[in-house]
């Protein structure tokens, strides 16, 4: 049986990810603690530490209705509280009001200013396809509307942006890719069909992943952007990563699971062309789960 393709956002995914995840310099510390209490809610707690001195963070609290739930079973709540006084709630309903629709109401309220926001977003997958819509009702209102096709294993894919107050297009996008279990590729134009790149992800083996990322934005210089990136599995509990782009920046990051629930990474961005001045990062993660 046919699966759902991913989300437009998600064509490029497995090169985006092994590109951009898990490289802890861009932070100069990020601490993550999840737990699960007995009635069944899991609660996260985020920090983060910025390289300019600055710190944000976050409390969270998520609640599933079981499937077996006699009442709106497939129900998610959640509700955050962030470090800049703003208070978000999300309610989640999945496959109930039809089959492989996912529908998602966002609530944002800052108590300093009285501020409200609210969006509705929603998902429809079924074999081959793969739709989503994002409202926001308080501001425009403005709609963002994708949609992929899939067909063993090729995506052709395509997004717009619409403002009603304007009446007007205000953004579009397009994609095609092909993704198998070993490696994927995906050439993608965003900003209006301005800013074009190809990514590519090959798994060598269970061990050793690479991939690379080309970007070209025509309305801005010749250049072409390249990024280049491997994983190493180095034993069941600890991996290592790199990368490097064509302004000489290569970053380098390392994760090992110490024990149960508990996660730390490093990593360090060097400045190859700069090497004398202050231009390099450090970084630290520590994630611990209950």
């Amino acid at each position: 049986m046919s699966i759902p393709p991913p989300a437009f956002s998600d064509v490029a995914k497995a090169s985006n990810d092994l590109i951009n995840r898990d490289f802890y310099h861009t932070a100069a510390a990020n601490l993550e603690v999840k737990s699960k209490a007995p009635n069944g809610v899991n609660f996260n707690v985020k920090g983060k530490s910025s390289h300019e001195g600055s710190t944000a963070g976050s409390i969270e609290g998520k609640y599933v209705n079981a499937p077996s739930e006699r009442s709106m079973p497939g129900l998610t709540v959640t509700q955050a509280w962030t470090t800049t006084n703003v208070l978000n709630t999300k309610l989640e309903l999945d496959n109930q009001i039809a089959k492989g629709m996912k529908a998602e109401v966002a609530a944002d309220f800052v108590p300093s200013s009285k501020d409200i926001g609210a969006k509705l977003n929603l998902s429809f997958k079924q074999p081959n396809f793969h739709a989503r819509a994002f409202f926001d009702l308080m501001k425009g209102p403005t709609a963002n509307i994708d949609a992929v096709l899939g067909r063993e294993g090729f995506l052709v894919g395509a997004e717009a942006g619409y403002d009603v107050q304007k009446a007007a297009i205000t953004r579009y996008a397009a994609a095609v890719g092909y993704t198998v279990p070993q490696y994927s590729a995906a050439i993608t134009a965003s900003n209006n069909l301005s800013v074009f790149s190809a990514a590519y992800y090959h798994k060598v083996n269970s061990e050793v992943e690479a991939g690379a990322k080309a970007t070209w934005d025509s309305k801005g210089s010749n250049n072409v952007g390249l990024e280049v990136a491997g994983k190493w599995r180095l034993d069941p509990t600890s991996f290592a990563k790199a990368k490097v782009n064509d302004r000489g920046v290569a970053s380098l990051a390392y994760n090992v699971l110490l024990r149960s629930g508990v996660t730390v990474g490093a990593g360090i961005s060097l400045d190859t062309q700069k090497l004398n001045e202050s231009a390099h990062k450090v970084g630290t993660h520590f994630e611990f789960n209950g």
